[in-house]
């Protein structure tokens, strides 16, 4: 339990993202010089010292806007700042042998392509199958996995039916700084997306904030006034128009839950064959029977959300190089798009 009534200290936790989380702490005026590691394990739940620890290595424990070491003693109206990884649920990870798509691989961390269809990290009835579970079988030596976290080494993560890059961690050092930079937005993510519609600007923002529907919590809604929600950024690039449907790329400037979906149905461009926001009916094209069965078929080919994570950059936490990686589309993508280029090449051939 948090001591902060006890002690009198303000405090104020701000969620950034459901996979890291950032504390304030403003030291009562009465409190006597302590090690803030022992501070901290006393106001934040779920949390060991050596996790504090490897927060301050990383550069995460600031005082007064400065990083501070471990060892520091907090003072009277210090301004405490910790950013965490998500704290461990109580469910059992139970590693499983799963193939896995690594792109790269050394001793601090692991980059995977994501197939569609593989949820990243286990949840309440979807326990076995996911790539943690997989990720877990893989670094079962590595002590980071051998704490049952549910979501060891994620600091970031790709929707189901979302294909792409993705990042993991293999220690507590690389799980901190990976976790600073995603918070401070300084990877860079580039997705590619198929959306419904003929896109009027070949590129341009979207600022609106993300939060979730009050009626169905299993989906986004778009907050214009900021009112609610959190702030979302999306950049968006034309790729190649089809008439009724557009290749786009969307570089992200946050990570919200669904916001390239949800930001793409906002500006009245749902994802082709989304079937959370709508994107998997006919939305745009002609009434003839033969239009809907190639689009019948086109979903039958790309049985979700028409979205590819495809670029992702960031710096090493260990040699502070800066890597980049690049991802082909996947079969499922590619097979729609080369479809829809050449229904609309045929229809603008001179009769």
């Amino acid at each position: 339990m948090r001591n902060d009534a006890l002690n009198g200290s303000e405090e104020t936790r701000q969620d950034s993202s459901e996979l890291y989380e950032h504390f304030r702490f403003i030291v009562d005026r009465g409190q006597s010089p302590v090690r803030i590691d022992k501070y901290l394990a006393h106001r934040i739940e779920n949390i060991s010292r050596s996790k504090i620890q490897a927060a301050s290595e990383a550069g995460n424990i600031l005082v007064n806007d400065k990083p501070v070491k471990s060892n520091y003693k907090v003072k009277p109206a210090d301004v405490i700042s910790i950013l965490l990884p998500t704290p461990p649920r109580d469910e059992e990870l139970i590693p499983e042998n799963i193939p896995l798509d690594v792109v790269y691989e050394d001793e601090d961390l692991l980059v995977v392509n994501k197939p569609a269809g593989m949820v990243v990290h286990p949840a309440y009835g979807n326990l076995r199958g996911t790539l943690v579970n997989a990720i877990a079988w893989r670094m079962k030596d590595l002590p980071l996995f051998q704490q049952g976290e549910l979501r060891p080494g994620l600091v970031h993560r790709l929707d189901k039916d979302t294909s792409g890059l993705l990042v993991v961690a293999k220690n507590e050092l690389a799980l901190n700084k990976l976790a600073r930079q995603f918070y401070e937005h300084s990877c860079e993510r580039r997705y590619v997306a198929l959306v419904w519609g003929d896109m009027e600007h070949a590129e341009g923002t979207i600022n609106a904030c993300v939060g979730r529907n009050k009626k169905d919590r299993k989906i986004m809604d778009v907050y214009p006034e900021g009112d609610e929600g959190k702030p979302a950024i999306t950049h968006y690039k034309v790729l190649e128009r089809f008439d009724y449907v557009t290749l786009v790329e969307c570089r992200l400037e946050t990570g919200r839950t669904h916001q390239i979906r949800v930001h793409m149905k906002y500006i009245g461009h749902p994802l082709f064959n989304d079937a959370a926001y709508g994107g998997d009916k006919i939305l745009k094209g002609t009434v003839f029977s033969k239009y809907k069965q190639f689009v019948e078929h086109c979903f039958e080919l790309l049985p979700r959300q028409g979205l590819h994570a495809k670029t992702l950059g960031f710096t090493h936490p260990r040699t502070g190089k800066r890597m980049f990686f690049d991802s082909e589309l996947p079969p499922d993508m590619t097979a729609v798009i080369d479809k829809w280029r050449r229904y609309i090449s045929s229809r603008k051939i001179p009769e």
